[in-house]
């Protein structure tokens, strides 16, 4: 038995055990193959959740035989079509295949699949890292079956596949996307002649969905650094195709010996930066997205030189646009995202002047309860090499967020609606939905957020009784 096969912890073990005697059983070798073997080798034991089991034979008749042995016989949900089978016993997921041997069409990167051999099967597998075997059946448990030295590149960390990448990559592009996903989280290498099979294959890429294509990236994006994934997706010319709008930050241009910053670097340095602090997915497609509009709104004035002016605002407006190109949900986490992106320049521009209460209060009252991570993404932003000025920026975000803590202790603006609705001013006045319901309703918001008048109900009343008298209303008796 192999030290591997020892690691297991035991809950899988116990039923590794009852699947490897339903398979002897059935006379059928069977394996656990891919993830969890590569976890297994790098010490990844912690939160195994999904257990792949390749057969010599039919996947479906294995995984009915492995249920009827089982504590409390797992129900088993299988798919004919695809020869796969799946059931979950003590929160484990694991899934039935019989090995197979695939062969692909040109114009698709679905797979002509034919019963074969465990070396059939780990041929077809992306990388050596993922092409590793453990066997489960009782004469040989334990064995490992490395035919392409994947135990070797787990130890040099490099993802290279088992076969002529030109092959790999051709066949099925989206894997592509899984080296370079890997390399991310796992930070390993990917080997030369995979990187330039990429870069040769990449506009194989466009027969991918964009929903395979997504899953990818934001697994990239989740990773711990996923600067090491875009760029690569860079060097590659895989951005260009999946994510043009990225790409386009790429690049310093120079102008009466004035340069401007690299808006992609930039970008990516953010993304860590704030990477560091959250695990949020949404949070960091904030980072990505912040500048994006820059390339669009970039010009370059005499007095002032490079500027960027209102690329804050365009790049909320791209916001919807991105997602539903990406098939990323188009529902409150979109609005998260293009709300963080339109107010990321707010809170610095806050840092450059006497901070009023009322700029303070405008800024609550946008942000609502996404103010602590719009803070998080400012703090993010700072990525001069220049320490003084990092730390210089730093206290001064320090001195927006305690006067943010102030004014909401005091004014209870975060999440707040005036006191006045707009069904009270119809009532009061005796008028329907009408232009001077909003006119009124906008005037009593304003003068709170500005400080003229106190958040409260008597105030906004009176208030609201002043202005109606400037558009000739009166109260109903």
């Amino acid at each position: 038995m192999t030290s591997l096969y020892s690691k297991i912890p035991k809950n899988i073990q116990k039923a590794l055990t009852e699947i490897g005697k339903a398979a002897d059983g059935l006379n059928m070798p069977a394996y656990i193959v891919g993830g969890i073997v590569r976890d297994l080798a790098l010490n990844r034991i912690d939160n195994i959740k999904d257990v792949d089991i390749v057969c010599i034979g039919s996947g479906i008749d294995l995984a009915h035989a492995a249920a009827k042995q089982l504590p409390n016989s797992p129900k088993v949900s299988y798919f004919k079509n695809f020869g796969t089978a799946q059931f979950v016993t003590s929160g484990v997921d694991y899934e039935f295949v019989g090995a197979r041997k695939e062969s692909y069409q040109r114009n698709s990167r679905k797979p002509i699949v034919e019963d074969g051999t465990l070396q059939d099967d780990q041929n077809r597998r992306d990388f050596t890292i993922n092409a590793l075997a453990i066997c489960i059946n009782e004469n040989q448990l334990g064995e490992l079956i490395d035919p392409f030295n994947g135990i070797a590149d787990l130890d040099k960390q490099l993802i290279q596949t088992p076969l002529d990448p030109d092959v790999t990559y051709s066949d099925d592009p989206l894997r592509m996307m899984r080296a370079v996903r890997f390399a991310t989280q796992l930070d390993f290498e990917i080997s030369a002649d995979s990187l330039e099979s990429i870069s040769k294959n990449k506009d194989r890429i466009e027969i991918v969905s964009q929903e395979r294509i997504t899953i990818e990236l934001n697994k990239i994006i989740s990773s711990p650094i996923p600067s090491i994934g875009l760029k690569i997706l860079f060097d590659t010319g895989l951005l260009k195709i999946i994510f043009p709008e990225l790409y386009r930050l790429k690049g310093v241009e120079e102008r009466e010996g004035i340069f401007h910053k690299d808006n992609f670097y930039h970008t990516l340095k953010v993304l860590d930066n704030l990477s560091k602090n959250t695990d949020d997915l949404f949070l960091r497609w904030s980072a990505i997205l912040h500048d994006i509009a820059k390339p669009k709104t970039k010009r370059f004035e005499k007095d002032h030189g490079w500027t960027f002016h209102g690329h804050e605002v365009v790049g909320a407006r791209w916001v919807p646009k991105i997602f539903r190109k990406l098939k990323l949900p188009l529902d409150d986490r979109m609005k998260y995202v293009q709300k963080l992106v339109a107010l990321h320049h707010r809170p610095i521009s806050l840092t450059k002047e006497n901070i009023t209460d009322s700029a303070i209060r405008r800024l609550l009252f946008d942000a609502g309860d996404d103010i602590d991570d719009l803070m998080k993404l400012c703090r993010a932003d700072i990525t001069s090499k220049n320490q003084q000025k990092v730390q210089r920026f730093l206290e001064n975000y320090d001195l927006v967020v305690q006067k943010l803590v102030d004014v909401e202790e005091n004014d209870k603006i975060r999440n707040w609606q005036p006191p006045v609705t707009g069904d009270l001013i119809m009532k009061t006045f005796g008028i329907k939905p009408s232009k001077e319901v909003g006119i009124i309703k906008n005037a009593i918001r304003e003068a709170i957020l500005d400080g003229e008048i106190p958040n409260d109900f008597d105030a906004a009343y009176n208030f609201m009784i002043i202005k109606a008298e400037e558009l000739n209303l009166v109260p109903v008796v």
